[in-house]
């Protein structure tokens, strides 16, 4: 069943009379209803609920770390453990999502990574857990991550009408932005009452309603096109393929960009708190959840963005305005401003990539979707990490202040180039791949 295409059955006749407050109001309803339609309402749920788990395993793990004796090297090595595999297997996992079943990618790989928090317990129990072991586990984790991502990622495209797509992924993020404040604080309740235990085994259950409703919602079969029968496996072909088309190439470079200069804020927000303004615990918590706030506040604010409204305008203001936010960050003496700050700047990261996301997938062919997605989870994945490190050299050379300054005017000039290239831009959709 396909959901009615509310935003074209809502919107469009407003937008002759509304005034902009009521058009945004309209359209934020129309996109709500998504949420009340069976395939798409179920799948947010069971994705909400898969986010909860998550997070409340990586607030609990690296606490299971340092109880058990590992240094703060091993608990560093356990992230990239985790994340490292995307780098050499996403590209994969697209192919897979447009040549494969995706019900059975989805349901094969969630249910081994399933294993790996229920290990996690077993090894708890019987007293065998070692530092080794958690990370090796976080190696298979970051390994079906990589695989199945891009299946689930195009999961949305293909539930809801084209339309609808802009306001599928802003629900989608929502979720993700409210499992980041959900999750975390159910993590140390239990922590403090049940143990670390609980998180893990809260984790392991998440992935039960998400398998269930991935095998659902998905057809049961490979959607196959004209031509694409027996067309030949050439990743890079098509790869070039996507970022030719210069709207998505925008996208990808916004996202690029915002992941390796505006990203390493948060990751250094304890080293700022503590040598910039010489706080603790206290303001770096308050950070942290002000960037979750503003995550959550962003997606909602999309979810007003009507279906005339360019999306590459959108996305590329939001991410000058992350730079802007970074420069004020390293140059504010007064620490009560931070959490202000942090609240924007996660407004305008996730304004920023589920924008682009978007308008990635709204103009991908069917058959190159998931390859298509692991493009734009590569870009990302990539600048994360690389921005990361060459921030981390920076700060070591010059100051946190010194090196998010830098981050922040090299976004503002990059962003600036690109959307002089990317609004000129000619906008090209592919016919929908919903069913």
């Amino acid at each position: 069943m396909r959901p009615p295409a509310a935003t074209d059955a809502v919107a469009a006749p407003v937008a002759a009379t509304a005034t902009p407050p009521a058009l945004a109001l309209t359209t934020f309803r129309a996109s709500i209803r998504l949420l009340l339609t069976r395939r798409f309402g179920t799948f947010w749920i069971a994705s909400l609920l898969s986010s909860i788990g998550t997070w409340a395993q990586q607030v609990a793990e690296p606490w299971l770390l340092l109880t058990i004796g590992a240094s703060s090297f091993m608990v560093g090595l356990d992230s990239f453990a985790a994340t490292a595999p995307a780098w050499l297997l996403t590209i994969l996992g697209g192919a897979m999502a447009d040549r494969g079943d995706r019900r059975r990618i989805i349901a094969r790989l969630q249910s081994v990574q399933m294993l790996c928090p229920i290990a996690i317990i077993v090894l708890i129990a019987t007293g065998m857990v070692r530092p080794w072991m958690i990370i090796s586990l976080s190696v298979v984790v970051g390994v079906t991550d990589a695989l199945s991502m891009p299946s689930f990622q195009s999961i949305v495209p293909t539930i809801v009408s084209r339309a609808d797509i802009p306001y599928g992924l802003a629900l989608n993020s929502t979720q993700f932005n409210l499992s980041r404040i959900i999750g975390p604080s159910i993590a140390g309740l239990l922590m403090a009452g049940a143990g670390l235990t609980a998180c893990f085994a809260i984790s392991a259950a998440s992935y039960i309603p998400f398998i269930a409703v991935a095998l659902w919602i998905l057809p049961s079969r490979r959607r196959t096109y004209p031509g694409t029968e027996r067309a030949p496996f050439r990743p890079f072909a098509e790869i070039r393929r996507i970022v030719h088309q210069p709207v998505v190439r925008g996208a990808l470079w916004a996202v690029l960009t915002t992941s390796a200069l505006c990203s390493p804020l948060v990751v250094f927000v304890p080293v700022l708190v503590r040598d910039g303004f010489h706080g603790g615990g206290t303001e770096f918590s308050a950070a942290v959840a002000s960037f979750g706030l503003g995550g959550l506040g962003g997606a909602l604010a999309l979810l007003s963005v009507g279906p005339s409204i360019d999306r590459r305008r959108v996305s590329a203001y939001a991410a000058m305005s992350y730079g802007v936010v970074i420069l004020l960050a390293a140059s504010t003496p007064w620490v009560w401003s931070l959490p202000i700050l942090l609240v924007i700047a996660g407004a305008a990261m996730t304004v920023t990539n589920t924008a682009a996301n978007t308008l990635v997938q709204s103009s991908a062919a069917p058959h190159l979707l998931g390859q298509t997605v692991s493009v734009y989870m590569f870009m990302m994945s990539a600048g994360i990490s690389v921005g990361a490190l060459l921030t981390g050299l920076l700060v070591t050379m010059l100051g946190v202040r010194t090196a998010l300054a830098i981050n922040g005017a090299a976004a503002i000039a990059i962003h600036a180039v690109n959307a002089s290239v990317w609004f000129r831009a000619t906008v090209r959709t592919e016919p929908a791949a919903a069913s």
